[in-house]
């Protein structure tokens, strides 16, 4: 039978609560109902249903039912607070403390891990006193927007804070709005092959929940004090006039506690670095245009360049994440120097000599396209606009001044490439074999698409080993000591490498990558390993391949991310140049570098930018620049 649905008041007065009563067609009522028998039958409550209806007015009257349900839900709750006040006294209580305390926490969030301390929020945020005082100063709907654009500007200061603990925790730098947000699609592309698409997807779509949901209780917390602030409006006036004068005196004197001042600024300090470091991104961007476009060896005759390495084959390889920590760390020293130490030994039986110094590089933990960029053009290139202005336009590389004699070939040997690469015009290479031109068929080592010992088989059966009219000139990148360094591959016989198969076994006994991620001792501990791998492979195929006319430069690309390198770690990696010829490295012995492949402590230290001049004039090249 169908069901007729109406609202009357309760019978308890000034409770307002709607009383939902029913009664069936045809059925007996109850004693005093009889009366309204007719009104419900004549004009149903909302929602309500009868022969003959159709659904076009059902729908219209579910919509008014559930309207007028929204109607008394105010007076619902103002039921339940009368019934239960202290309960309600203790959610309202509790509520806003916790919006207080989001709002103290948004305003003193440090911007790195390490200060991320209980003491750093035993502060007073001069940003809190103001917005008191704004509020208290507005009437009801000025008050509301303002409450909201403070919780928008909270959002916006956490959001910035949390990818400065980022960027400074992977890259040892704070987050910059004009530059980095181009590095945000490499940074999900790195999860991705490292932790699979679906980890990808969910970091990316956490990511974006979390900054609404930040933005949603930001907001929320907001409105909710300057509500509180002003239904109380004489005792918070009283209150933030003692918060301001206690906040001006301890400025005024200077007062500290736990190591920081107890009168803090943080929130609008956080901002205006942020806004000044996003003006001189743009200023400088606009500057260093100009500076790549002049160029001391711009001019430099082709004949003029790199004449005492005629008929050499030269090659330059980096090794990823090759930093001083690497030599330098109790933790990861002891095993890397042993490598060093033996790989030095073995290239000397093998007639090789070696001389090594320090470069600092213009990147940290990540972004190795900025070291490399930097070592071969001789520009201070920290950030990725630089990259695009200066590899789009014809600055001389190193590289290519090899390609621009016209006596050298020069080929580019890039396994961690997977797509298209423009940049191999600008850096003068003849020809390049990325990860789909190495004939690989085994797994893949996390982020790294393929051992460095197969990389340089690889090379050595499709380039270096093959007869040519001309000496070879090679840019070799390699990556089995990129992070998460898990699973690092093991040295097989040179002789077994085949197609890759042989490091099917060898990828599934390694360590998992979520296993040391979330492990800092683990990750440092792999990270030396995987640099000892990178030197063996590399200073074994030297000595199984090399010949006298063959010199290798090879160096780090950066440091690993903070938590392996240490806080405060340099910038400075490692450079060493190798070769039979006695004369080569004569052409180097004013520049003081250590004997060997491990740099002495105190060995000279360049600025990367300045590696590409020097190596060109130590080996005749004769200046004639171009002003652009």
């Amino acid at each position: 039978m169908p069901v007729f649905t109406r609202f009357s008041e309760s019978s308890q007065p000034g409770d307002g609560v709607p009383e939902v009563e029913t009664e069936t067609e045809g059925g007996e009522q109850g004693e005093g109902e009889r009366g309204e028998t007719a009104a419900v039958a004549a004009d149903p409550a909302p929602g309500a249903t009868r022969a003959g209806d159709g659904p076009r007015l059902t729908g219209l009257r579910t919509w008014r039912t559930r309207a007028a349900a929204l109607r008394h839900r105010p007076a619902l709750l103002r039921t339940w607070r009368t019934r239960h006040p202290r309960a309600a006294r203790a959610v309202h209580l509790a509520v806003t403390v916790i919006a207080a305390f989001l709002v103290l926490g948004a305003l003193l969030l440090p911007n790195t891990l390490p200060a991320l301390k209980a003491v750093s929020f035993a502060r007073i945020p001069a940003e809190a006193v103001l917005g008191a005082v704004v509020v208290l100063a507005l009437p009801r709907r000025p008050r509301l927007v303002a409450a909201v654009l403070y919780g928008l500007g909270l959002t916006a200061l956490t959001t910035v804070n949390l990818l400065d603990m980022g960027f400074n925790e992977y890259l040892g730098r704070g987050f910059n709005a004009a530059l980095d947000w181009d590095l945000l699609p490499d940074a999900q592309a790195y999860v991705e092959d490292t932790l699979g698409g679906g980890v990808a997807t969910a970091a990316a779509v956490g990511a974006v929940v979390l900054v609404l949901l930040v933005a949603a209780v930001m907001v929320a917390a907001s409105i909710r004090l300057a509500d509180v602030l002003s239904r109380h409006r004489v005792r918070a006036s009283k209150g933030a006039l003692i918060a301001g004068t206690v906040w001006v005196a301890c400025s005024a004197l200077g007062l500290t506690l736990f190591g920081g001042p107890i009168a803090s600024e943080r929130g609008a300090g956080a901002l205006k670095v942020h806004a000044q470091r996003t003006v001189e991104s743009l200023r400088d961007e606009a500057a260093f245009v100009r500076q790549s476009k002049a160029d001391t060896f711009g001019n430099t005759p082709p004949g003029e360049l790199l004449p005492d390495l005629r008929g050499k084959d030269v090659i330059f390889t980096f090794i990823e994440s090759y930093g001083r920590s690497a030599i330098e760390d109790p933790i990861m020293a002891p095993g890397v120097d042993r490598t060093l130490d033996s790989s030095t030994e073995a290239l000397k039986k093998a007639g090789f000599d070696a001389r090594s110094g320090w470069l600092t590089s213009a990147t940290y933990g990540g972004s190795s396209w900025l070291g490399h960029s930097t070592t071969m053009s001789g520009l201070w290139i920290d950030n990725q606009r630089r990259y695009r202005t200066v590899s789009a336009g014809d600055h001389l590389t190193l590289t290519k001044a090899f390609q621009k004699t016209g006596a050298w070939d020069t080929v580019g040997v890039m396994p961690g490439v997977q797509k298209g690469w423009p940049e191999e015009k600008w850096y003068g290479l003849d020809k390049l074999y990325d990860a789909f031109d190495l004939g690989y068929r085994g797994p893949k080592f996390s982020w790294s698409t393929m051992p460095d010992q197969y990389a340089l088989e690889a090379f050595q059966r499709r380039v270096h080993g093959k007869k040519r009219d001309k000496p070879l000139m090679s840019f070799v990148i390699l990556t089995s000591s990129h992070q998460p360094w898990a699973p690092i591959p093991r040295s097989v016989g040179w002789d077994e490498l085949g197609d890759g198969s042989v490091f099917d076994a060898i990828q599934k006994a390694g360590n998992k990558a979520s296993d040391v991620i979330t492990d800092t001792t683990k990750s440092r501990q792999e990270y030396g390993k995987s640099i000892q791998y990178s030197v063996t492979s590399l200073t074994q195929w030297l000595r199984r391949y090399g010949t006298d006319d063959t010199v290798l430069v090879f160096l780090g690309d950066h440091q690993p991310i903070a938590r392996v390198s240490g806080n405060h770690a340099s910038r400075d990696v490692p450079v060493s140049i190798v070769a039979k010829d006695p004369k080569v490295l004569d052409k180097v012995a004013d520049w003081k570098w250590t004997q060997g492949l491990k740099p002495d402590h105190d060995a000279p230290v360049w600025r990367m930018s300045s590696f590409r001049d020097r190596f060109l004039k130590a080996f005749g090249s004769t200046p004639h620049p171009s002003k652009g």
